[in-house]
C-alpha cells in the first residue's frame, strides 16, 4: 500500500455495539460523548484521532 492511500483512510468508529450513556453523556462502550458519536462522520481524521486520545483518557479514568 502506498503512502498516499493510506493518508486518505478514514479512522473507523470505534463503536463496539455497547451503547449506554452516563448521566454526562458518555458512552460505555466507546467513550465518546453524544455530541462526538453524532459528529462522527462529518469529522476530519484529525478530529477523530484528537476523540480517540480524549476516549483513551475517558476509559482510564473509569
Amino acid at each position: 500500500m502506498s503512502n498516499n492511500s493510506a493518508k486518505h483512510r478514514q479512522i473507523s468508529s470505534p463503536c463496539i455495539r455497547q451503547c449506554t450513556l452516563t448521566p454526562e453523556d458518555i458512552c460505555l462502550g466507546c467513550y465518546r460523548s453524544l455530541t462526538e458519536i453524532c459528529a462522527w462522520s462529518q469529522m476530519t481524521n484529525a478530529q477523530k484521532a484528537d476523540v480517540l486520545i480524549e476516549t483513551a483518557q475517558r476509559k482510564a479514568k473509569r
